[in-house]
């Protein structure tokens, strides 16, 4: 069985079991979370309609938290001496999913 959920205005593929990467979560480690909102759950018949994933639900554990890759960034504008850096580097929280119920 799996399920594709959003999660930071992405979506991602998950099985039981399986470790992810999303954008960064309140909790601490080794916290439940809820993985809302669920968008299609496979097992012996798919669920993909509102009424039929309101009862879905995706459980997963915070396991630790992880960064991203540094983003280096450059403006000027011409003529005016204007010049700015900036930088940064998105904070990912890793969860490992424990349960997928679509009943």
């Amino acid at each position: 069985m799996y399920a594709v959920i959003a999660s930071g205005g992405k979506q991602h593929r998950v099985e039981q079991g399986v470790t992810i990467e999303v954008d960064h979560l309140n909790g601490e480690t080794g916290s439940e979370v809820s993985l809302a909102p669920v968008l299609i759950v496979d097992g012996d018949a798919v669920l993909a309609t509102r009424d039929e994933l309101k009862a879905a639900k995706v459980v997963g554990k915070i396991v630790g938290a992880a960064k991203g890759e540094k983003i280096n960034g450059f403006t000027y504008k011409r003529r005016t001496n204007q010049r700015r850096r900036y930088g940064h580097r998105q904070q990912y929280s890793v969860v490992e999913i424990t349960s997928i119920t679509s009943k």
